[in-house]
């Protein structure tokens, strides 16, 4: 509780700081969809309906980053309390859990206005829960219910949660002797409901599908560099085809493997002809990857680097790591009109509970942008890795190999990014930042262990 309350008063430091949250262009849409309408269901209808929630309820949003705060102090506090029981040193894993919030990519990130923090407090949470599991070698009732519980979390406030989830109960099914059965039911219903919901449910109370590119937007991504690199491989059906949907050109200019966002969120990319082509796209992306295999696992390789690769490629276009917008209005996201038609929107305009925390938080924030830096307080990859081997020689030390299903999560999420991501964004990859930072007195103590 004393490490919940200390994570939590320092959130709300931050909480006051950028009030009523820092946002977003995606930020405008989840309220959008409910405001304006249509419902959509490209981004979580679970935290958009928190937002429409929020507003109506309340005339405001910041109810929303505030849980987000409560819920992130939660999981760090329950991770810190599991490790501790697991093996890892009392005072460091405290120390660690007190000062995370201190950190930009922990606290400016809970008061932001995206779907992917509560997402990564329940990634979070499926590691405190699998911790819990290897210190007893074996899951009770208790922590099954937790686990689905902190699983269908993820798998509905992020598209490709059930993937992650997925992973993690494959995982655990191989390491559980005696519990598969059991583990196997859980992971199947916390993946299967987020993917039955978005494709019966939802659809029959009128929250539409996510359009066709937005689905594919990545494999998009992959015939632009294609275009762009080899373009040997398109026959003039193919260009003629592309042409009906984009200019050659923004094709072109959309070639880069690090982002797809030069290509499908410009003007001349036509959304809807896109969708109506989409079958027509999505063979010739298959024909690319059978001919070409090679060109897609480079490009893929490319844009999925926020998932395995430490440093940013900050020398090309896209390749630096994204951290956070820095709008104070949300009519530069709508646009005066909408503002005009919706003033719902006007609650993300920024409203600093206190000037000078705010500047002494954007000062912090921006200092933690030194590109020197970028790797190790932006970026997941070296985090994993860290955790990877703490938990290796742990599991080791200890004959146990429940400590394994601990790594499930992040390297199911990293596998996840890795294989579809869309930019060089650090939200994609936030939770084995807060996790690996936490394993680090773990890793020590280990460590030592095993040396000696």
């Amino acid at each position: 509780m004393r490490i919940f309350l200390s994570v939590q008063a320092v959130l709300l430091l931050w909480w006051a700081a950028f009030y009523p949250g820092l946002f977003s262009r995606d930020s405008t849409l989840y309220l959008s969809h409910t405001i304006v309408g249509p419902w959509v269901s490209d981004h979580s209808v679970l935290y958009d309906a928190m937002l429409w929630l929020s507003v109506r309820a309340t005339g405001a949003v910041s109810p929303v980053t505030l849980l987000q705060t409560t819920a992130m102090a939660a999981a760090i506090s329950l991770l810190a309390q599991e490790l501790k029981r697991l093996g890892a040193p009392k005072i460091p894993t405290t120390a660690a859990a007190v000062l995370l919030p201190f950190a930009p990519p922990f606290g400016a990130f809970s008061v932001t206005f995206w779907k992917d923090v509560p997402f990564t407090a329940c990634v979070i949470g499926i590691t405190a829960v699998c911790a819990r599991i290897a210190r007893n070698k074996g899951p009770t009732r208790g922590t099954l219910l937790a686990l689905g519980a902190v699983m269908l979390g993820a798998g509905l406030f992020r598209a490709n949660g059930f993937l992650i989830v997925g992973f993690v109960a494959v995982v655990l099914v191989l390491i559980g002797k005696g519990a598969r059965l059991r583990l196997a039911a859980v992971g199947l219903v916390a993946a299967g409901v987020p993917v039955l919901l978005t494709n019966l449910v939802l659809p029959q109370a009128g929250i539409v599908p996510p359009s066709r590119t937005f689905v594919y937007h990545t494999a998009y991504g992959d015939i632009a560099v294609a275009w762009k690199e080899r373009t040997e491989l398109f026959t003039t059906r193919d260009v003629a085809l592309m042409a009906e949907i984009a200019p050659l050109e923004r094709w072109w200019r959309g070639g880069n493997c690090n982002t797809i966002n030069p290509l499908i969120w410009r003007g001349d990319f036509d959304w809807k002809r896109s969708d109506e082509l989409s079958p027509q796209v999505m063979a010739l992306w298959q024909r690319i990857l059978v001919e070409a295999p090679d060109q897609v696992i480079k490009t893929r390789l490319c844009r999925g680097a926020i998932a395995w690769r430490p440093g940013a490629d900050r020398w090309s276009e896209g390749g630096k790591t994204f951290h956070f917008s820095h709008r104070w209005f949300a009519w530069e996201y709508v646009g005066p009109d909408m503002i005009e038609r919706h003033p719902e929107f006007e609650s993300f305009n920024l409203s600093p509970l206190s000037w000078p925390l705010h500047d002494l938080a954007e000062k912090w924030l921006w200092a933690s942008y030194e590109p020197d830096l970028d790797w190790l307080v932006w970026r997941g990859p070296i985090w994993c890795y860290a955790a990877y081997v703490a938990l290796a020689v742990a599991a080791w030390l200890r004959g146990n190999r429940w400590v394994l299903g601990i790594a499930a999560a992040m390297l199911g999420q990293q596998l996840a990014v890795l294989a579809n991501i869309s930019a060089q964004d650090f939200r994609y990859l936030a939770s084995p930042i807060f996790i690996g930072f936490l394993m680090l007195p773990l890793l020590v103590r280990f460590w030592r262990a095993g040396r000696g």
